[in-house]
């Protein structure tokens, strides 16, 4: 089973997928949590270039460094686990590619699902969780232990989370368009309910799935 999280930055999550990745290896099933981007050598320094960087990058240069990350991602690791019969959890897919290049970025999305067609070869989720959270609420989160000023313009920001409000705003509407278009797939979930209620959430989702598939 391929298992999708999504949601912006703050949303929570790694807390989820490091839940249920527990939680089912108590079942007794095989499970390998990644994010993305990440997860192979290549597509590791990928992530610290798009992440870390404070050179400029193109809209298109980040779209195809994030598909070169995730096609390597998919061909090494992905695949050859589904296939070993484990189940994989994913931090994120090519819904992130979709609501941040396409909604925030203002990029064509007849192109990006093509090249996320290409650069997943294929594969989409059996479920994703998406977590919805506002960009506000992301930074109270973020800041929330810390004396810094509530704004998407920090030091402690990573490269795309320094793309301001406006962009979050944009993302976060990608969301809404990707689960109303993908209802039977996408399940939203509100960010601010307490982690056990959101892991109760998901848990009866995954049970009505694979009641639903056999």
């Amino acid at each position: 089973m391929l298992i999708t999280f999504e949601g912006i930055d703050g949303a929570g999550k790694s807390t989820q997928v490091m839940k249920l990745k527990r939680h089912l290896q108590e079942r007794g099933r095989e499970v390998l949590a990644l994010r993305e981007p990440g997860g192979t050598p290549v597509a590791e320094e990928i992530r610290e270039l798009l992440l870390e960087s404070r050179n400029d990058i193109t809209p298109v240069g980040e779209l195809l460094l994030f598909a070169a990350s995730r096609a390597e991602l998919v061909q090494q690791v992905i695949r050859p686990a589904l296939e070993s019969g484990s189940d994989v959890i994913l931090d994120r897919f090519f819904d992130s590619t979709t609501a941040y290049q396409g909604y925030g970025r203002g990029l064509d999305l007849g192109m990006l699902a093509e090249i996320n067609r290409i650069a997943s070869c294929g594969l989409v989720p059996d479920v994703t969780f998406y977590l919805d959270l506002t960009p506000e609420d992301a930074l109270m989160r973020k800041f929330s232990e810390k004396s810094l000023p509530l704004t998407f313009d920090s030091g402690e920001l990573d490269r795309m989370e320094n793309s301001g409000l406006d962009f979050y705003r944009r993302v976060r509407e990608g969301y809404h368009a990707i689960s109303g278009k993908n209802p039977e797939r996408v399940v939203m979930i509100d960010a601010l309910l307490s982690p056990a209620e959101i892991q109760r959430r998901i848990m009866e989702s995954l049970d009505a799935l694979c009641t639903k598939t056999g």
